[in-house]
Protein backbone atom coordinates (compact mmCIF):
# COMPACT_ATOMS: atom_id res chain seq x y z
CA UNK A 1 0.00 0.00 0.00
CA UNK A 2 3.06 2.23 0.77
CA UNK A 3 4.70 1.78 -2.35
CA UNK A 4 0.70 2.47 -4.05
CA UNK A 5 1.06 6.06 -2.01
CA UNK A 6 4.21 6.43 -3.28
CA UNK A 7 3.25 6.00 -6.82
CA UNK A 8 -0.08 8.30 -6.88
CA UNK A 9 1.85 10.77 -5.21
CA UNK A 10 4.58 11.18 -7.99
CA UNK A 11 3.69 14.45 -10.47
CA UNK A 12 2.34 14.19 -13.22
CA UNK A 13 5.67 14.55 -15.14
CA UNK A 14 7.51 12.76 -13.24
CA UNK A 15 5.66 9.64 -13.46
CA UNK A 16 4.95 9.92 -17.54
CA UNK A 17 8.98 10.06 -17.21
CA UNK A 18 9.29 6.99 -15.18
CA UNK A 19 7.13 4.77 -17.35
CA UNK A 20 8.81 6.48 -20.82
CA UNK A 21 12.07 5.04 -19.49
CA UNK A 22 10.49 1.93 -18.36
CA UNK A 23 11.48 2.33 -14.62
CA UNK A 24 7.41 2.82 -13.66
CA UNK A 25 4.82 0.15 -15.76
CA UNK A 26 1.50 2.07 -16.57
CA UNK A 27 -0.44 -1.57 -14.94
CA UNK A 28 1.39 -0.61 -11.58
CA UNK A 29 0.30 3.15 -11.74
CA UNK A 30 -2.68 2.64 -13.21
CA UNK A 31 -4.15 0.20 -10.47
CA UNK A 32 -2.74 2.75 -7.65
CA UNK A 33 -5.12 5.08 -9.04
CA UNK A 34 -8.16 2.44 -9.13
CA UNK A 35 -7.39 1.31 -5.51
CA UNK A 36 -7.26 5.19 -4.58
CA UNK A 37 -10.44 5.69 -6.47
CA UNK A 38 -11.98 2.42 -4.64
CA UNK A 39 -10.89 3.84 -1.17
CA UNK A 40 -12.19 7.58 -1.64
CA UNK A 41 -14.60 7.80 -3.98
CA UNK A 42 -17.31 6.66 -2.19
CA UNK A 43 -17.27 9.66 -0.30
CA UNK A 44 -16.19 12.11 -2.85
CA UNK A 45 -18.35 10.67 -5.66
CA UNK A 46 -16.07 12.37 -8.42
CA UNK A 47 -16.56 10.00 -10.91
CA UNK A 48 -19.97 8.96 -13.04
CA UNK A 49 -18.48 6.21 -14.72
CA UNK A 50 -15.52 3.96 -14.17
CA UNK A 51 -14.90 0.81 -15.52
CA UNK A 52 -11.83 -0.77 -14.07
CA UNK A 53 -11.44 -3.45 -16.09
CA UNK A 54 -11.42 -1.25 -19.22
CA UNK A 55 -8.13 1.05 -17.50
CA UNK A 56 -6.28 -2.18 -16.91
CA UNK A 57 -6.64 -2.86 -20.54
CA UNK A 58 -5.38 0.45 -21.81
CA UNK A 59 -2.60 0.21 -19.34
CA UNK A 60 -1.43 -3.61 -20.78
CA UNK A 61 -1.50 -1.83 -24.29
CA UNK A 62 0.49 0.97 -22.99
CA UNK A 63 3.07 -1.39 -21.62
CA UNK A 64 3.41 -3.65 -24.52
CA UNK A 65 3.22 -0.84 -27.16
CA UNK A 66 6.51 0.57 -25.39
CA UNK A 67 8.08 -2.58 -24.59
CA UNK A 68 7.61 -3.41 -28.77
CA UNK A 69 9.97 -0.26 -29.20
CA UNK A 70 7.89 1.56 -31.29
CA UNK A 71 7.74 5.59 -30.17
CA UNK A 72 5.36 6.31 -27.54
CA UNK A 73 3.39 9.63 -26.94
CA UNK A 74 3.92 12.56 -24.39
CA UNK A 75 1.22 11.58 -22.30
CA UNK A 76 2.48 7.52 -22.47
CA UNK A 77 0.78 5.83 -19.56
CA UNK A 78 -0.82 8.83 -18.11
CA UNK A 79 -4.45 8.33 -16.66
CA UNK A 80 -6.88 11.48 -17.40
CA UNK A 81 -10.19 11.84 -16.37
CA UNK A 82 -12.42 13.55 -18.24
CA UNK A 83 -15.70 15.81 -17.39
CA UNK A 84 -18.87 14.38 -18.40
CA UNK A 85 -19.71 16.40 -21.11
CA UNK A 86 -16.80 15.38 -23.45
CA UNK A 87 -18.15 12.58 -25.78
CA UNK A 88 -16.17 9.43 -25.49
CA UNK A 89 -16.67 6.42 -28.37
CA UNK A 90 -18.75 3.68 -26.70
CA UNK A 91 -18.60 5.39 -23.10
CA UNK A 92 -21.38 6.69 -21.27
CA UNK A 93 -21.84 10.65 -21.54
CA UNK A 94 -24.64 12.42 -19.82
CA UNK A 95 -24.19 15.73 -19.42
CA UNK A 96 -24.81 16.01 -15.99
CA UNK A 97 -28.70 15.37 -16.80
CA UNK A 98 -31.24 12.36 -16.46
CA UNK A 99 -32.52 13.34 -20.15
CA UNK A 100 -29.03 11.98 -21.33
CA UNK A 101 -28.75 9.15 -18.86
CA UNK A 102 -27.51 6.01 -20.95
CA UNK A 103 -26.32 8.08 -24.26
CA UNK A 104 -23.32 6.67 -25.63
CA UNK A 105 -21.52 9.14 -27.96
CA UNK A 106 -20.50 7.03 -31.44
CA UNK A 107 -16.94 8.75 -32.20
CA UNK A 108 -14.52 10.50 -29.60
CA UNK A 109 -14.78 14.65 -29.08
CA UNK A 110 -11.37 15.93 -30.74
CA UNK A 111 -9.72 16.24 -27.51
CA UNK A 112 -10.18 12.67 -26.75
CA UNK A 113 -8.86 11.83 -30.09
CA UNK A 114 -5.88 13.52 -28.87
CA UNK A 115 -5.10 11.93 -25.62
CA UNK A 116 -5.42 9.01 -26.93
CA UNK A 117 -2.95 9.17 -29.83
CA UNK A 118 -0.86 10.87 -26.69
CA UNK A 119 -0.65 7.66 -25.36
CA UNK A 120 -3.01 8.89 -22.61
CA UNK A 121 -5.66 6.42 -20.37
CA UNK A 122 -9.15 7.47 -20.12
CA UNK A 123 -9.23 6.09 -16.54
CA UNK A 124 -13.66 7.11 -16.45
CA UNK A 125 -15.81 10.03 -16.62
CA UNK A 126 -16.24 13.08 -13.80
CA UNK A 127 -19.32 14.95 -12.49
CA UNK A 128 -20.60 17.80 -13.70
CA UNK A 129 -22.90 19.94 -12.86
CA UNK A 130 -26.63 19.74 -13.95
CA UNK A 131 -25.52 20.60 -18.01
CA UNK A 132 -22.59 22.92 -16.75
CA UNK A 133 -25.06 25.12 -15.09
CA UNK A 134 -24.92 25.52 -11.26
CA UNK A 135 -27.64 23.07 -9.97
CA UNK A 136 -24.71 20.82 -7.99
CA UNK A 137 -23.73 17.89 -8.63
CA UNK A 138 -23.41 14.72 -6.04
CA UNK A 139 -19.44 15.45 -5.78
CA UNK A 140 -18.15 16.51 -2.24
CA UNK A 141 -14.80 18.95 -1.49
CA UNK A 142 -11.89 16.51 -0.68
CA UNK A 143 -10.51 18.92 1.97
CA UNK A 144 -13.99 18.61 3.77
CA UNK A 145 -16.87 16.97 2.04
CA UNK A 146 -19.22 19.74 4.31
CA UNK A 147 -18.03 22.03 1.84
CA UNK A 148 -19.32 22.38 -2.04
CA UNK A 149 -16.21 21.29 -5.14
CA UNK A 150 -17.45 24.46 -6.91
CA UNK A 151 -18.68 23.72 -10.16
CA UNK A 152 -19.17 22.84 -13.27
CA UNK A 153 -16.26 20.92 -13.39
CA UNK A 154 -16.67 19.45 -9.46
CA UNK A 155 -15.82 16.24 -10.27
CA UNK A 156 -12.34 16.78 -12.03
CA UNK A 157 -11.18 19.39 -9.72
CA UNK A 158 -12.09 16.79 -7.42
CA UNK A 159 -10.73 13.73 -8.40
CA UNK A 160 -6.99 15.65 -9.06
CA UNK A 161 -6.99 17.48 -5.00
CA UNK A 162 -7.76 13.72 -3.97
CA UNK A 163 -5.03 12.01 -5.28
CA UNK A 164 -6.96 9.39 -7.47
CA UNK A 165 -5.73 10.81 -11.18
CA UNK A 166 -2.66 13.21 -11.61
CA UNK A 167 -4.44 15.01 -14.81
CA UNK A 168 -8.16 15.72 -15.67
CA UNK A 169 -10.03 17.72 -17.89
CA UNK A 170 -13.00 20.06 -17.23
CA UNK A 171 -15.03 22.92 -19.35
CA UNK A 172 -15.26 26.55 -18.45
CA UNK A 173 -18.00 29.52 -19.77
CA UNK A 174 -18.50 31.04 -16.25
CA UNK A 175 -16.03 29.81 -13.68
CA UNK A 176 -15.85 26.04 -14.00
CA UNK A 177 -12.15 25.29 -14.17
CA UNK A 178 -10.89 27.99 -12.03
CA UNK A 179 -13.42 28.07 -9.35
CA UNK A 180 -13.54 24.46 -8.59
CA UNK A 181 -9.78 24.17 -8.82
CA UNK A 182 -9.39 26.87 -6.00
CA UNK A 183 -12.29 25.50 -3.76
CA UNK A 184 -10.36 22.15 -3.96
CA UNK A 185 -6.71 23.08 -3.75
CA UNK A 186 -5.50 21.99 -6.89
CA UNK A 187 -3.79 23.95 -10.10
CA UNK A 188 -6.62 24.93 -12.97
CA UNK A 189 -5.49 25.83 -16.12
CA UNK A 190 -8.08 27.90 -18.61
CA UNK A 191 -6.25 28.45 -22.18
CA UNK A 192 -6.69 31.48 -24.33
CA UNK A 193 -9.84 31.06 -26.26
CA UNK A 194 -9.72 29.29 -29.44
CA UNK A 195 -6.64 27.42 -28.25
CA UNK A 196 -8.19 23.59 -27.76
CA UNK A 197 -11.14 22.42 -29.89
CA UNK A 198 -14.81 21.98 -28.73
CA UNK A 199 -16.01 19.40 -31.18
CA UNK A 200 -17.61 16.82 -29.92
CA UNK A 201 -18.26 18.74 -26.24
CA UNK A 202 -21.61 19.71 -25.29
CA UNK A 203 -21.95 23.18 -26.21
CA UNK A 204 -23.61 25.50 -24.01
CA UNK A 205 -22.44 29.06 -25.00
CA UNK A 206 -20.09 29.21 -28.20
CA UNK A 207 -19.00 32.67 -27.74
CA UNK A 208 -17.61 31.56 -23.94
CA UNK A 209 -16.92 28.08 -23.68
CA UNK A 210 -13.64 26.91 -22.91
CA UNK A 211 -11.52 23.99 -22.33
CA UNK A 212 -9.18 23.40 -18.91
CA UNK A 213 -7.24 21.12 -17.28
CA UNK A 214 -6.47 20.05 -13.60
CA UNK A 215 -3.23 18.84 -12.12
CA UNK A 216 -0.88 19.18 -9.07
CA UNK A 217 1.52 21.69 -10.42
CA UNK A 218 2.09 24.52 -13.28
CA UNK A 219 4.51 21.94 -15.03
CA UNK A 220 1.61 19.06 -14.96
CA UNK A 221 -1.04 21.52 -16.28
CA UNK A 222 1.40 22.51 -19.16
CA UNK A 223 1.99 19.14 -20.12
CA UNK A 224 -1.77 18.00 -20.46
CA UNK A 225 -2.46 21.43 -22.49
CA UNK A 226 0.47 20.86 -24.32
CA UNK A 227 -1.28 17.75 -26.22
CA UNK A 228 -4.64 19.42 -26.14
CA UNK A 229 -3.85 22.53 -27.99
CA UNK A 230 -4.39 22.86 -31.92
CA UNK A 231 -6.68 23.37 -34.86
CA UNK A 232 -9.80 21.92 -36.04
CA UNK A 233 -11.31 22.81 -39.00
CA UNK A 234 -14.96 21.86 -37.06
CA UNK A 235 -13.92 24.76 -34.09
CA UNK A 236 -13.80 27.88 -36.19
CA UNK A 237 -12.19 29.76 -32.72
CA UNK A 238 -9.05 27.39 -33.43
CA UNK A 239 -6.44 28.69 -35.64
CA UNK A 240 -3.96 26.68 -37.62
CA UNK A 241 -1.19 28.32 -36.72
CA UNK A 242 1.72 26.47 -34.72
CA UNK A 243 1.07 26.09 -31.13
CA UNK A 244 3.33 27.48 -28.07
CA UNK A 245 5.65 24.81 -26.42
CA UNK A 246 4.05 25.28 -23.13
CA UNK A 247 5.60 22.52 -20.92
CA UNK A 248 8.86 23.52 -22.47
CA UNK A 249 8.45 26.79 -21.54
CA UNK A 250 6.75 26.49 -18.87
CA UNK A 251 9.55 24.53 -17.08
CA UNK A 252 12.17 27.20 -17.99
CA UNK A 253 13.75 30.22 -16.17
CA UNK A 254 11.90 33.04 -16.51
CA UNK A 255 14.76 35.61 -18.46
CA UNK A 256 13.89 38.88 -15.74
CA UNK A 257 12.11 38.51 -12.69
CA UNK A 258 8.23 39.23 -13.76
CA UNK A 259 6.44 41.97 -12.81
CA UNK A 260 2.81 41.58 -11.41
CA UNK A 261 0.12 43.97 -11.51
CA UNK A 262 -2.53 43.47 -8.59
CA UNK A 263 -6.46 43.74 -9.87
CA UNK A 264 -8.72 43.92 -7.14
CA UNK A 265 -11.67 44.22 -10.22
CA UNK A 266 -15.15 46.10 -9.30
CA UNK A 267 -16.22 43.29 -6.88
CA UNK A 268 -13.81 43.42 -4.29
CA UNK A 269 -16.27 44.19 -2.06
CA UNK A 270 -17.80 40.27 -2.50
CA UNK A 271 -14.48 38.63 -1.36
CA UNK A 272 -14.22 37.19 1.70
CA UNK A 273 -11.90 39.17 4.83
CA UNK A 274 -9.47 35.96 4.55
CA UNK A 275 -9.02 36.40 1.07
CA UNK A 276 -8.91 39.90 0.77
CA UNK A 277 -6.39 40.19 3.62
CA UNK A 278 -4.11 37.19 1.80
CA UNK A 279 -4.18 39.31 -2.01
CA UNK A 280 -3.07 42.44 -0.25
CA UNK A 281 -0.36 40.45 1.77
CA UNK A 282 1.14 38.65 -1.63
CA UNK A 283 1.22 42.22 -3.13
CA UNK A 284 2.88 43.91 -0.18
CA UNK A 285 5.29 40.43 -0.46
CA UNK A 286 6.02 40.67 -3.80
CA UNK A 287 6.90 44.75 -3.37
CA UNK A 288 8.60 46.21 -6.47
CA UNK A 289 7.71 43.43 -8.11
CA UNK A 290 4.02 44.75 -8.14
CA UNK A 291 1.77 47.12 -8.77
CA UNK A 292 -1.82 48.06 -8.10
CA UNK A 293 -3.72 48.59 -11.55
CA UNK A 294 -7.42 49.54 -11.61
CA UNK A 295 -10.05 48.75 -14.08
CA UNK A 296 -12.11 51.66 -15.94
CA UNK A 297 -15.67 51.44 -14.21
CA UNK A 298 -17.26 49.78 -17.75
CA UNK A 299 -15.89 46.33 -16.04
CA UNK A 300 -18.47 46.31 -13.25
CA UNK A 301 -21.10 45.49 -16.44
CA UNK A 302 -18.80 42.68 -16.93
CA UNK A 303 -20.64 39.81 -15.24
CA UNK A 304 -23.96 40.78 -16.49
CA UNK A 305 -22.56 40.77 -20.05
CA UNK A 306 -21.02 37.83 -19.85
CA UNK A 307 -24.20 36.16 -18.17
CA UNK A 308 -26.64 37.94 -21.43
CA UNK A 309 -24.23 36.11 -24.03
CA UNK A 310 -24.17 32.64 -21.95
CA UNK A 311 -28.12 32.68 -21.32
CA UNK A 312 -29.23 34.03 -24.84
CA UNK A 313 -26.93 31.29 -26.50
CA UNK A 314 -27.55 28.60 -24.28
CA UNK A 315 -31.59 29.19 -24.81
CA UNK A 316 -30.95 28.44 -28.26
CA UNK A 317 -28.83 25.36 -27.67
CA UNK A 318 -30.63 23.48 -25.11
CA UNK A 319 -33.62 23.84 -26.77
CA UNK A 320 -34.18 20.40 -27.32
CA UNK A 321 -34.43 19.99 -23.39
CA UNK A 322 -36.85 21.81 -23.05
CA UNK A 323 -38.95 20.35 -25.70
CA UNK A 324 -37.79 16.82 -24.69
CA UNK A 325 -37.92 17.34 -20.78
CA UNK A 326 -38.59 20.54 -19.39
CA UNK A 327 -40.18 18.64 -16.27
CA UNK A 328 -37.11 17.14 -15.61
CA UNK A 329 -34.70 20.30 -15.36
CA UNK A 330 -33.87 22.11 -12.26
CA UNK A 331 -35.36 24.83 -11.29
CA UNK A 332 -32.28 26.65 -11.70
CA UNK A 333 -31.50 25.93 -15.09
CA UNK A 334 -35.15 26.57 -16.33
CA UNK A 335 -35.40 29.81 -15.03
CA UNK A 336 -32.03 30.59 -16.87
CA UNK A 337 -33.06 29.38 -19.78
CA UNK A 338 -36.06 31.32 -19.83
CA UNK A 339 -34.13 34.67 -19.58
CA UNK A 340 -32.11 33.28 -22.36
CA UNK A 341 -35.35 33.34 -24.35
CA UNK A 342 -36.00 36.72 -23.58
CA UNK A 343 -32.83 39.17 -24.53
CA UNK A 344 -33.50 41.05 -27.14
CA UNK A 345 -31.09 40.52 -30.53
CA UNK A 346 -29.81 43.99 -30.28
CA UNK A 347 -28.68 43.20 -26.48
CA UNK A 348 -27.25 40.07 -27.79
CA UNK A 349 -25.52 41.76 -30.73
CA UNK A 350 -24.18 44.79 -28.75
CA UNK A 351 -23.01 42.47 -25.93
CA UNK A 352 -20.38 40.79 -28.43
CA UNK A 353 -18.73 43.95 -28.86
CA UNK A 354 -17.54 43.87 -25.45
CA UNK A 355 -15.09 41.40 -25.03
CA UNK A 356 -12.69 43.43 -27.50
CA UNK A 357 -13.51 46.81 -26.36
CA UNK A 358 -12.85 45.54 -22.60
CA UNK A 359 -9.99 43.81 -23.63
CA UNK A 360 -8.22 46.95 -25.10
CA UNK A 361 -7.97 48.27 -21.18
CA UNK A 362 -6.25 45.24 -20.73
CA UNK A 363 -3.66 45.58 -22.90
CA UNK A 364 -2.68 48.46 -21.12
CA UNK A 365 -1.99 46.89 -18.07
CA UNK A 366 -0.49 43.70 -19.95
CA UNK A 367 2.17 46.37 -21.55
CA UNK A 368 3.32 46.94 -17.92
CA UNK A 369 3.18 43.64 -16.32
CA UNK A 370 4.03 39.73 -17.04
CA UNK A 371 0.36 38.82 -15.30
CA UNK A 372 -2.36 40.28 -13.28
CA UNK A 373 -3.39 38.28 -9.71
CA UNK A 374 -6.69 38.61 -8.75
CA UNK A 375 -9.00 36.56 -6.45
CA UNK A 376 -9.50 33.20 -7.67
CA UNK A 377 -13.41 32.95 -5.83
CA UNK A 378 -14.68 35.10 -3.64
CA UNK A 379 -12.79 33.48 -0.74
CA UNK A 380 -12.86 29.49 -0.12
CA UNK A 381 -15.07 27.43 -0.57
CA UNK A 382 -18.74 27.76 1.16
CA UNK A 383 -20.48 25.25 3.71
CA UNK A 384 -22.93 23.36 2.27
CA UNK A 385 -23.48 21.91 -1.25
CA UNK A 386 -26.62 23.54 -1.99
CA UNK A 387 -24.34 25.58 -4.23
CA UNK A 388 -21.21 25.76 -5.93
CA UNK A 389 -20.12 29.09 -5.28
CA UNK A 390 -19.92 32.54 -7.17
CA UNK A 391 -18.02 33.29 -10.30
CA UNK A 392 -17.83 36.99 -10.10
CA UNK A 393 -13.97 36.90 -9.98
CA UNK A 394 -14.24 34.71 -13.47
CA UNK A 395 -16.19 36.89 -15.23
CA UNK A 396 -14.39 39.31 -16.88
CA UNK A 397 -11.25 37.13 -18.08
CA UNK A 398 -13.53 34.72 -19.19
CA UNK A 399 -15.72 36.98 -20.86
CA UNK A 400 -12.52 38.65 -22.84
CA UNK A 401 -11.24 35.03 -23.47
CA UNK A 402 -7.80 35.43 -21.46
CA UNK A 403 -5.74 32.72 -20.26
CA UNK A 404 -6.22 32.22 -16.68
CA UNK A 405 -4.67 29.57 -13.93
CA UNK A 406 -5.40 29.52 -10.04
CA UNK A 407 -2.35 28.67 -7.80
CA UNK A 408 -2.84 27.11 -4.46
CA UNK A 409 -1.71 29.41 -2.18
CA UNK A 410 -3.44 30.18 0.85
CA UNK A 411 -5.86 29.12 3.20
CA UNK A 412 -8.84 30.12 5.10
CA UNK A 413 -8.68 29.95 9.04
CA UNK A 414 -10.44 26.69 8.91
CA UNK A 415 -7.93 25.18 6.27
CA UNK A 416 -9.85 25.45 3.75
CA UNK A 417 -7.94 26.48 0.43
CA UNK A 418 -8.29 29.78 -1.88
CA UNK A 419 -6.67 30.18 -4.88
CA UNK A 420 -4.92 33.07 -6.70
CA UNK A 421 -5.70 33.83 -10.43
CA UNK A 422 -2.82 35.05 -12.71
CA UNK A 423 -4.15 36.12 -15.93
CA UNK A 424 -2.18 36.67 -18.98
CA UNK A 425 -2.75 38.38 -22.42
CA UNK A 426 -4.43 36.62 -25.44
CA UNK A 427 -2.13 34.02 -26.48
CA UNK A 428 0.18 34.46 -23.90
CA UNK A 429 -0.73 31.42 -22.49
CA UNK A 430 2.97 29.96 -21.96
CA UNK A 431 4.72 32.48 -20.72
CA UNK A 432 1.72 32.76 -17.81
CA UNK A 433 2.57 29.26 -17.28
CA UNK A 434 6.33 30.37 -16.61
CA UNK A 435 5.36 33.28 -14.50
CA UNK A 436 3.03 31.32 -12.36
CA UNK A 437 6.10 28.80 -12.20
CA UNK A 438 8.03 31.54 -11.26
CA UNK A 439 5.53 32.66 -8.69
CA UNK A 440 5.73 29.12 -6.61
CA UNK A 441 8.96 28.74 -6.57
CA UNK A 442 9.48 32.11 -5.44
CA UNK A 443 7.12 31.37 -2.70
CA UNK A 444 7.83 28.23 -2.01
CA UNK A 445 11.91 29.57 -1.32
CA UNK A 446 10.76 32.76 0.74
CA UNK A 447 8.90 30.11 2.93
CA UNK A 448 12.06 27.99 3.64
CA UNK A 449 13.77 31.11 4.71
CA UNK A 450 11.76 31.49 7.08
Amino acid sequence: MAADKAKVSLSAVEARDRMASGALNAVDYVKACLDRIAALDGEIQAFEWIDPSFAMRQAEGADAHRKSGRPIGPLHGMPVALKDVIDTKGIPTANGTVIDAGRVPERDAVIVQKLRAAGAIIIGKTVTTELCLMHPGKTRNPVNPAHTPGGSSSGSAAAVAAGMVPLAVGTQTGGSVIRPASFCGVTGFLPSSGSIPRTGILAQSPTLDRVGVFARSVEDAAMLADVLFGHDELDKETSPAPHPRLLAVASSDAPVTPMFAFVRSPYWHKASEACQLAMEELAEHLGEGCFEAELPAAFAEAASVRTRINQAEMSKLYHRYVRDGSDRLSPELAEALDRGSKVLAHDYIAALDWPDYLYAALDEIFQRCDAIITPAATGAAPKGLESTGDPVFNAIWTLCGTPAITLPLFADEDGMPMGVQLIGPRGGDARLLRTARWLMKHLETDGQGD
